[in-house]
């Protein structure tokens, strides 16, 4: 395996560990409305702030999502094309398998044909 396949497996990694939790995933819908501080993100849990915290910080290194700090307040946002590279691999297994499934359709076809002729 190369090094780039390798890196690019470890992006898909983290960026599919990110989505794999509920809580984070809900996070994502509501920065899709726009940037909101880690505060107002947090209201609809009942976790403790540390554990929330560990929720974004998973999403920023899945990069999903960025963080910034104005004063004392961290703001949220979602990372422009961050879900490309899911997207792209996704893709990718869709082409294999329609490939896949073609090439089954035409041999099951060459074996009914064969079974048509021996009759």
């Amino acid at each position: 395996m190369s090094l780039s396949n390798m890196t690019n497996n470890q992006e898909l990694d983290a960026l599919f560990a990110s989505l794999a939790d509920p809580t984070r995933r809900a996070i994502l819908a509501r920065l899709a409305e726009g940037p909101a501080t880690v505060t107002d993100l947090a209201k609809p849990f009942a976790m403790a702030l540390p554990s929330f915290l560990q929720h974004l910080r998973r999403l920023e290194e899945g990069g999903l999502i960025e963080t910034t700090k104005q004063g004392r307040v961290r703001i949220c946002t979602l990372r422009a094309g961050a879900l490309a590279p899911a997207r792209a691999w996704m893709e990718a297994q869709r082409l294999l398998w329609e490939e896949r499934h073609d090439r089954l359709e035409a041999y099951l076809s060459t074996l009914m044909q064969g079974s048509d002729d021996a009759r």
